[in-house]
């Protein structure tokens, strides 16, 4: 089966949101039977984040994900598009509070507009971890964790919570095709 490896190494932006998109195109063009996306990211912006986990869901192949060492906030949505998902040993998962960043002066209208915004990127966001971890030994409680309470999880953890399959340290084989989205 051709597999292809694509790093995906930086913030969720708009700009390494088009690379990946572009990136996993090109990689199906020249063959991909699936697709194993490596993530090292602190997260970023809710909504190209939830873009890339329904673009990934809908890829008419396989998706993996992999934790290289850092899967946090947003990226954690993004990590959750894979089917069968590992961590290295040596790696964390960061569930922490929303936070936006304003410009400029915000009337009532907007700041309302901000409130339920935020209201439902967290419910959306729970949803896919509660439908993605369905039947694990640990729930994790996102709705606490996105509004005061921030928690690690290890890869040990991410067993017994659901996040993660396996840990695994696995080696990358020469005859792999790599793709690399940065910022």
């Amino acid at each position: 089966m051709a597999s292809h490896i694509i790093h995906f190494t930086g913030p969720i932006n708009a700009s390494t949101c088009g690379n990946l998109i572009s990136t996993c195109s090109k990689a199906l063009q020249q063959g991909a039977e699936r697709l194993q996306l490596n993530i090292a990211t602190m997260g970023g912006e809710c909504s190209y984040g939830f873009s890339l986990y329904n673009f990934l869901r809908s890829l008419p192949v396989p998706v993996d994900t992999h934790n290289l060492g850092t899967v946090e906030s947003m990226g954690n949505i993004l990590f959750l598009a894979g089917e069968h998902r590992t961590a290295c040993t040596l790696s964390k998962f960061l569930f922490h509070p929303f936070h936006w960043t304003l410009h400029g002066s915000v009337d009532h209208a907007r700041m309302a507009e901000y409130a339920m915004s935020l209201d439902y990127d967290l419910q959306l966001y729970a949803q896919i971890v509660a439908e993605r971890t369905q039947g694990a030994l640990e729930v994790l409680d996102i709705p606490r964790y996105l509004m005061a309470h921030p928690r690690i999880v290890t890869p040990q953890e991410a067993i017994r919570c659901g996040l993660i399959q396996a840990v695994s340290d696995s080696v990358i084989g020469a005859d792999v095709v790599q793709w690399s989205v940065h910022a």
